[in-house]
């Protein structure tokens, strides 16, 4: 192999140890062929890859130099998907047993293509959508994403880009507890007086510039704290390629993203 062995080698024996713990192996098929690249080293590749933000496929291929195809190299990494949600699954409750009292919630937009692509897009046709942040116009899917001020992420959902941010503000944070800050992007009234229980849950909508209500001291303070959201997703787009329209099938596309939320939250 002509890239850092130490690298690879402890992200497989992190790989190896979660596998183990989920008795994942219980699932591997004991019929048909000798997979050419055993799962754990499937799952290990695709973290690899994102968490060394190596732009390809073809590019790891290359620094590989795995003993098949490109196609079934390809095939090997795609296989990875199902194995890094349960990874993510494993994560979030973990952090959610530690989960801080504090806690934010936002979105971000995940472009599939660029727009002049957006027409002849295949790949995630029916999936993706037209939508629009303060950027300007995006075709994609968006990240919503709950952290606690501590930046332990407890819940995430990835959703077509024109979804509403407060539908799934209530479905992604269901079942946690606590102070729940959002920007005015969230705001509801349906949305505060449904997700208030007296006592354990509460969500902080901050007002826009141009309303009535004025915003609370604590309001503004813990608005101000919003960066630690922000953190993830600049770390996720920048540090671990979550942004991408290289894939060219729906399954290649999602392990992609799985495989780079699961990087981060590993690192």
């Amino acid at each position: 192999m002509n890239f850092s062995l130490a690298l690879y080698n402890a992200m497989r024996n992190a790989v190896q140890k979660v596998y183990t713990f989920l008795h994942l192996e219980k699932h591997e098929s004991t019929t048909g062929r000798t997979l050419a690249i055993p799962l754990v080293d499937s799952i290990a590749l695709a973290l690899f890859k994102q968490r060394q933000n190596i732009a390809t496929k073809q590019s790891l291929f290359e620094m590989v130099e795995p003993s098949c195809t490109y196609k079934t190299f390809v095939e090997a990494i795609n296989r990875a998907g199902a194995y890094l949600l349960l990874f993510i699954a494993l994560i979030l409750k973990t952090n959610r047993k530690a989960a801080h009292l504090i806690k934010f919630t936002d979105s971000t937009d995940i472009p599939v293509c660029l727009l002049k692509n957006a027409k002849g897009n295949r790949t995630m046709q029916g999936l993706a959508a037209w939508s629009k942040t303060g950027k300007g116009w995006f075709y994609g899917l968006k990240l919503h994403l709950t952290a606690d001020i501590e930046g332990r992420i407890l819940a995430l959902r990835i959703t077509a880009g024109n979804s509403s941010d407060r539908s799934i503000f209530k479905k992604m944070n269901a079942l946690l507890r606590g102070i729940f800050v959002a920007d005015a992007g969230y705001i509801s009234a349906d949305l505060e007086k449904e997700f208030f229980i007296e006592g354990e849950r509460i969500a902080l909508i901050t007002p826009r510039a141009n309303m009535k209500k004025i915003a609370t001291p604590i309001q503004t303070f813990l608005q101000s704290l919003r960066m630690r959201v922000e953190t993830h997703f600049r770390s996720l787009k920048m540090f671990h390629g979550l942004v991408t329209s290289l894939p060219r099938s729906l399954n290649g596309m999602f392990t992609h993203y799985l495989a780079s939320i699961a990087a981060h939250l590993m690192a």
